[in-house]
């Protein structure tokens, strides 16, 4: 399921949102600028929405920090100032989108999903990666012509790396996308489950491109 960080102070608006998207997305709410950018440095998550009247930091210092230390997640800004020069400003620090309040939640999601297309990180059918097919509505995994059975955490992890081609996923930021920061089980399970994705994808472009990174994590390069 899309990971989104919601940062928004005003706790009926953040609710909202929360229960609207509750059948599309994983949403996180955090409600001040400090936690914000904690959340978003933690790197789990597909999106984030942004007030930018907040408590200790306001939005546009919190979206100024993230792009310095080099965050690319996506950024929809959700805001009352609806001046040329606000947007002109949120934009140029690294903004993806603006969406002015009051705003009509269907809106919301469409934005949403417009904004995951295009960075990769959605897609209504499937994902492809040489001769390994996945399709996100039924949750098949197609090696050529044969279907390759998948269950649970283990289709999880394939699409996170799918979704993050040529990106250094820790085993810690792994974790906490796939398990969750209230699992109880602990980081070593990551090793588990690629272990078994390799063996279930043998002899693939996949494979062969998923690279271990010694006490860091993996990264998956792109297909040729």
């Amino acid at each position: 399921m899309i990971k989104i960080l919601l940062v928004e102070d005003d706790l009926s608006l953040s609710n909202s949102v929360f229960d609207f998207l509750d059948d599309f997305a994983d949403v996180m709410q955090v409600f001040d600028g400090e936690e914000g950018i904690y959340e978003a440095e933690s790197g789990v998550y597909d999106l984030i929405l942004l007030d930018l009247m907040l408590p200790e930091k306001d939005g546009f210092t919190v979206l100024r920090e993230l792009r310095q230390k080099g965050i690319t997640t996506p950024v929809l800004i959700m805001t009352a100032k609806e001046s040329l020069d606000d947007k002109g400003h949120g934009f140029e620090l690294g903004a993806d989108d603006y969406l002015t309040k009051p705003f009509y939640l269907e809106e919301l999601k469409m934005r949403i999903q417009a904004l995951l297309k295009r960075s990769g990180k959605f897609s209504e059918n499937s994902l492809v990666y040489g001769d390994v097919t996945v399709n996100l509505a039924t949750n098949e995994v197609r090696v050529a012509d044969h279907e390759v059975e998948f269950l649970g955490k283990e289709f999880d992890l394939l699409v996170y790396f799918l979704q993050n081609q040529n990106v250094i996923l820790p085993k810690n930021q792994i974790f906490d996308r796939i398990w969750g920061f209230d699992s109880d089980t602990t980081v070593s399970v990551v090793e588990v489950y690629v272990s078994k994705i390799r063996k279930k994808l043998k002899g693939t472009q996949f494979v062969k491109n998923l690279s271990t990174l010694r006490s860091v994590g993996y990264i998956l390069k792109n297909a040729e």
